[in-house]
């Protein structure tokens, strides 16, 4: 107990990193999802084609080589940019694409004489998709999309191998110290668990609210 309450400051601005990195993250890669998703089925082969190019580049790549490729390789092209926000867009980016395939599974379960009957009266594309569409396949995806962001609170733990402020990089700074490991690593565990734990109830308070019915 002694490490937490020794270091309470320390665990808080750990802690903190993460909620940040998650919060900026989800929003980047539900943002990306969609359009990616939007670009998946559409009725142009150029974008269905830039669609499926970054869905299987990122889903395909170890999220570590991408925050190697984000980190130190952008800066050679002259972009320049805190390390935090670097790591934003390596976790955004790399999420997006397992957010798109959700999107995509449920734009599918909707009828697709749905989009038909939209067409007919006149609607475009765009429209189509966003009036008539999404929000029917919004209703199925809730679940996947809390298991997706999820999973990305938790790889956000990799930004702390690259100099970002987050709350697995504090065993660094508490093991110099000479605490006890094994409740240094007991009191992250809890912090990623009441994170993902207050991400999971989100979605199920979404789920019984919007979700299909069971």
């Amino acid at each position: 107990m002694d490490v937490l309450t020794d270091n309470f400051s320390l665990y808080g601005k750990g802690f903190l990193g993460t909620v940040e990195l998650t919060v900026y993250s989800s929003v980047l890669a539900l943002v990306l999802g969609f359009v990616m998703a939007s670009f998946r089925v559409a009725s142009v082969a150029s974008f269905r084609a830039f669609g499926t190019v970054w869905v299987t580049v990122l889903r395909n790549t170890p999220l570590t080589l991408l925050f190697f490729a984000v980190m130190l390789g952008l800066p050679r092209f002259g972009l320049v940019l805190p390390f935090e926000l670097f790591a934003v867009l390596a976790l955004g980016c790399y999420t997006s694409a397992f957010i798109c395939e959700v999107l995509r599974s449920g734009i599918n379960t909707v009828p697709r004489g749905q989009g038909e009957a939209a067409r007919s009266l006149g609607m475009t594309f765009a429209q189509t998709l966003a009036t008539v569409v999404l929000p029917q396949a919004f209703r199925t995806v809730i679940p996947p999309i809390g298991s997706t962001l999820i999973a990305l609170a938790k790889n956000s733990a990799i930004a702390g191998a690259f100099s970002v402020t987050e709350l697995l990089g504090t065993y660094k700074t508490l093991s110099e110290l000479g605490y006890n490991i094994i409740w240094t690593f007991v009191w992250i565990a809890v912090g990623y668990l009441i994170i993902t734990l207050t991400i999971s109830a989100l979605f199920h308070f979404m789920e019984k609210r919007w979700g299909v019915a069971r």
